[in-house]
């Protein structure tokens, strides 16, 4: 059988090192059968594993690759691979791949060591790591900074239960979160985004900022907690909340936009989105007005919501049409999805109450953002650290690829 032969070369980066390597290689007439390259601060790792032809001495290859080192002033390591343990390794390729996201405002040694410490406890082998987010200047952070790893991992994952509860577990003590996917071939192929509103998109739950300036505040508030929790049926408490509002100004609903603030990062990941040819939604338990006001603003494709009924410049306290309760909105899911003409797989679903669950449950990627218990520990992945644009890097879009317009 043919020298298999591993050549790894480290040093400070220069032009040519590559065509430099591949060139010698090259006049060897050898099969390249694996390449790695990183670059780390201006330091280059290089990796190849090839096959030499059957009359050609691996002493040679070495020599030359040493020679070729020597006067670029870089380190180099060659061994022999046996043909078992390259056997081995290609069929390797055909194991489950995962990804596990970690999402920080900054990177430290101890998360990194209590996450591949997770991933290595279950049998899984990590076969790169990314940083997708930008370099981080010394110093004080600054405001809103993000920090974003990637970790590719191979293997047989005997329980993903477990595995993803450790995960959590881990999240939780560090203050960061972690998120679990398969690497299949939807992961970078999602094409429609649906998001709850409020507490959502916007810092804040529209109903609540109307019942204050009708002077129910304190009473609507602690319903729409207690439905948030799923402690009582949505709907039923929704039109209770309603009927509090009966009388309040017409003029008060624009008094509430122009004050919503929009979530940390909304604005940057719709953005991006939208340049990627994605579609977006909001399906939102709240009221049409207010998201007829954020579609404009950001740009948003679909919107369903309920509709705030007004007579003579007052609300009545009542809602027209079908209340879009977490049923309707899974509902509305699929029919968006049917529409697109993709499968549920290629949809993302965020939301952070109790009713945003059956959406996220149907979607391909249903996310609780800064969510409640209940719903952090339902949904398949959860954003707690960092804001909206974090979604993001669980798609695999490195920072240098964002739309910073």
């Amino acid at each position: 059988m043919n020298t298999i032969l591993l050549i790894t070369i480290s040093g400070e980066d220069q032009a040519g090192v590559t065509a430099g390597i591949t060139a010698i290689l090259s006049g060897y007439a050898v099969n390249i059968l694996d390449i790695g390259q990183a670059v780390i601060h201006a330091t280059l790792s290089l990796g190849l594993l090839v096959e030499l032809p059957e009359a050609c001495a691996s002493e040679e290859v070495a020599a030359a690759v040493r020679n070729f080192a020597m006067h670029r002033d870089l380190r180099v390591v060659t061994s022999e691979v046996a043909n078992q343990s390259y056997t081995h390794w290609v069929e390797a390729q055909g194991r489950a791949r995962y990804i596990i996201t970690l999402l920080a405002r900054k990177i430290t040694a101890d998360q990194l060591a209590r996450v591949t410490h997770v991933i290595s406890h279950h049998g899984l082998n990590i076969d790169a790591i990314k940083r997708l987010s930008g370099r981080i200047p010394l110093g004080k952070l600054p405001a809103l900074s993000k920090a974003c790893l990637e970790f590719s991992a191979r293997g047989a994952l005997r329980d993903p239960a477990a595995f993803r509860r450790e995960l959590l577990e881990v999240a939780g003590a560090l203050e960061v979160d972690l998120a679990f996917q398969q690497d299949n071939m939807y992961r970078r192929n999602r094409r429609l985004v649906a998001f709850d509103m409020d507490s959502t998109l916007v810092e804040a739950e529209v109903i609540d900022e109307l019942a204050k300036l009708a002077g129910v505040g304190e009473q609507v508030s602690a319903i729409t907690e207690r439905a948030m929790r799923g402690e009582i049926d949505f709907s039923e408490s929704f039109r209770t909340r309603v009927a509090l509002l009966a009388g309040l100004e017409e003029s008060a609903l624009a008094r509430v936009a122009e004050q919503l603030k929009i979530t940390e990062g909304a604005e940057h990941l719709i953005s991006t989105l939208r340049a990627l040819g994605y579609k977006t939604a909001i399906l939102s338990g709240g009221f049409t007005y207010f998201a007829r006001h954020l579609q404009a603003r950001l740009g948003i494709d679909y919107i369903f919501a309920n509709e705030l009924d007004t007579a003579d410049g007052q609300v009545t306290g009542k809602i027209s049409g079908t209340i879009v309760d977490g049923a309707r909105k899974a509902e509305l899911l699929r029919q968006l999805a049917d529409e697109q003409g993709i499968d549920l797989q290629q949809v993302i679903a965020v939301g952070d109450g109790a009713n945003d669950l059956p959406m996220l449950s149907i979607a391909g990627l249903g996310i609780a953002f800064r969510a409640k218990p209940l719903v952090q520990q339902s949904a398949e992945q959860s954003i707690s650290t960092l804001g909206l644009d974090a979604i993001l890097y669980l798609l695999g879009i490195s920072d240098r690829y964002q739309n910073r317009a």
